[in-house]
């Protein structure tokens, strides 16, 4: 299958598209791989193009400025999307990283082309309004967990929502999306008998 019919089949599971509108989304979109360790998009880069991961697994983070470490922001794998939307959206500097964790192929579309793919098929609006309400909603779920779950809590809540994420993400990213230790976080794996 390809690339962009994949993409077509995951927007046809929130709305209905006709054929025409699916030969249109076609010729929007590029396809690009990345390479394991290649960025996508660097602190200070204006995010030029909304990008949907056909298989692959990427990590977004920002560097601490007192300690140096990474602290990472959200992992995307396949069938997922991985923008700076505010850059994006502002055309504007990001302030973070967004970088390969494995060799990733994606579709990308710019910004000017994303628009006009909207005038185009309005039907689009409310599927990117899904997407984006289902981002938002985990993002608040994020922030409220890290304010009322301990590190413990969070670990297996990550573990039970994200088992694809966690069966392709080294132990230490883990540990840095949580806000813990690698070593902290590997005694409670200890404590949980989790491998």
């Amino acid at each position: 299958m390809s690339g962009s019919q994949k993409l077509i089949d995951t927007i046809s599971k929130h709305i209905s598209l006709s054929k025409d509108e699916q030969m249109l989304i076609h010729g929007f979109w590029l396809q690009k791989t990345l390479e394991k360790g290649d960025y996508l998009l660097r602190n200070g880069e204006i995010c030029r193009t909304d990008n949907y991961i056909i298989s692959g697994t990427l990590k977004a983070f920002c560097i601490n400025a007192d300690t140096g470490n990474e602290e990472i922001l959200y992992f995307a794998i396949d069938d997922w999307w991985a923008t700076d939307m505010e850059s994006f959206r502002q055309q504007e500097p990001s302030i973070y990283n967004i970088q390969a964790l494995e060799k990733t192929e994606l579709l990308q579309i710019s910004f000017h082309s994303f628009q006009k793919m909207l005038e185009q098929i309005p039907a689009l609006e409310r599927y990117f309004r899904i997407i984006l309400e289902s981002y938002l909603g985990a993002l608040q779920k994020r922030i409220i967990y890290n304010h009322i779950y301990n590190a413990e809590q969070r670990y297996l809540d990550f573990l039970q929502n994200y088992p694809n994420i966690a069966a392709r993400i080294p132990q230490y990213l883990i540990a840095s999306y949580l806000g813990i230790s690698a070593e902290f976080l590997s005694r409670i794996r200890k404590k949980n008998k989790i491998h």
